[in-house]
């Protein structure tokens, strides 16, 4: 059984491109032939005024979809546009997405060890081989997290872009170095699936995609990157949007100093200097594209100066976040 849990917050349009890119991925493993229908486009462009619906074999018994989201809205319209006994839709109770996901781990995982749970978001959607890919690694029984490349679908040519495309890379370059040498990382909260019957929840006050993988560890399980499978991110592109997203996440990965004293880090500010900064100064290939990294070395030091004010205040990473501090620059089709 491979179970795909989407979170997604009022996000109908994308939701419904990465609902559909796994759907076809079964269209295709069934009937190479068949082409699937890709009719969404990016909110930058056109968006025809058809509905978008999807018909698949209804004998795929051992896979489902789940999509989580707090607006019933969402639901009916993913009901309109897509015709599936594989996608069902979970009421997201608005307590967060943590808390979602922990109630659906433990309401439906089916404690076999063979089974998978993949976990994505509404807003990004995933590579075609995604699947593939990811059973092929759970072969191995060592194996208890796998997780995938994003891929920025900024434009370079952007001064935000260009700060998408640097980090992404720099993550990419550690990820691929941790995983050869078979030692731990956190993994990418875009795209990561984990094997079923080993943990049923995890602490609210942390980032699932580092909390997760930690908790395998723990157990003796390995984890494991796939740069093949890639998923598709549109970042934000604002200063507003960019610090509140990068904000919440290094308060969500500063939490782990408390949940778990003893995880490894790969994501804090002195790795980050570490790994990043002499990496990051290989990167420009213009003097434009070079004043725009020295502008990324302070943005970096200034959300750092403000996450950790944030906590020094109280203002610690909850689980409540839903709806607190809405990133619309990274929506890629609403």
């Amino acid at each position: 059984m491979i179970h795909i849990i989407i979170t997604s917050y009022k996000e109908p349009k994308s939701t419904l491109k990465a609902v559909q890119t796994f759907l076809n991925q079964l269209l295709q493993a069934q009937s190479p032939s068949i082409k699937p229908k890709t009719s969404l486009k990016s909110k930058n462009r056109k968006t025809p005024k058809d509905s978008i619906s999807l018909t698949i074999p209804q004998n795929q018994k051992d896979f489902k979809i789940t999509v989580v989201d707090p607006f019933p809205e969402v639901e009916s319209f993913l009901k309109r546009n897509i015709r599936s006994p594989l996608v069902e839709f979970f009421l997201d109770p608005g307590e967060g997405k943590a808390y979602a996901l922990n109630l659906l781990m433990q309401e439906q995982s089916t404690g076999n060890k063979e089974d998978i749970f993949i976990f994505t978001d509404g807003d990004v959607y995933c590579s075609s081989n995604t699947i593939e890919e990811i059973s092929k690694a759970f072969k191995e029984e060592k194996i208890g997290c796998v997780t995938a490349k994003p891929v920025a679908i900024d434009s370079r040519n952007t001064k935000y872009g260009f700060w998408a495309h640097v980090l992404f890379k720099g993550i990419h370059k550690v990820r691929t170095s941790l995983s050869k040498q078979k030692k731990f990382f956190e993994c990418s909260g875009y795209l990561f699936a984990i094997r079923q019957g080993v943990i049923y929840d995890f602490p609210h006050k942390a980032s699932e995609d580092s909390i997760i993988p930690y908790l395998f560890w723990k157990k003796g399980y390995r984890i494991k990157y796939l740069p093949n499978v890639e998923v598709y991110v549109k970042n934000p592109g604002n200063w507003k949007d960019w610090l509140a997203q990068k904000v919440r996440n290094v308060k969500g990965h500063e939490n782990l100093s408390k949940i778990a004293k003893d995880m490894p880090r790969t994501k804090s500010f002195t790795n980050e200097i570490i790994w990043g900064g002499l990496f990051a100064l290989k990167q420009p290939k213009n003097l434009r594209e070079l004043n725009w990294l020295i502008q990324l070395y302070f943005a970096r030091l200034y959300l750092y100066f403000q996450a950790f004010k944030e906590i020094k205040r109280g203002r610690r990473y909850g689980d409540a976040w839903r709806g607190e501090a809405i990133t619309e620059s990274t929506k890629m089709f609403d």
